[in-house]
């Protein structure tokens, strides 16, 4: 470039909006998206490894047939 030139600036848009860390609520970074660090997102996979998080179900198979889901 000439130094008469101006020099062009893109200006970039997140891919994501930027949301809070699902942990503590700081700000999430896009390495460890949606966690803020390594240690929040080690925090959430160590709580799915314990059985910490499941899907709830229905004790008795014939009543979630009556609600029409099945």
């Amino acid at each position: 470039m000439a130094e008469g030139d101006q020099q062009r600036t893109a200006k970039v848009e997140p891919l994501r909006k930027a949301l809070p860390c699902p942990e503590c609520r700081r700000p999430s970074t896009r390495e460890n998206y949606p966690f803020c660090s390594d240690r929040c997102r080690n925090l959430d996979l160590s709580r799915w490894l314990k059985g910490s998080y499941a899907i709830p179900v229905a004790d008795d198979e014939s009543k979630a047939e009556d609600d029409g889901y099945f």
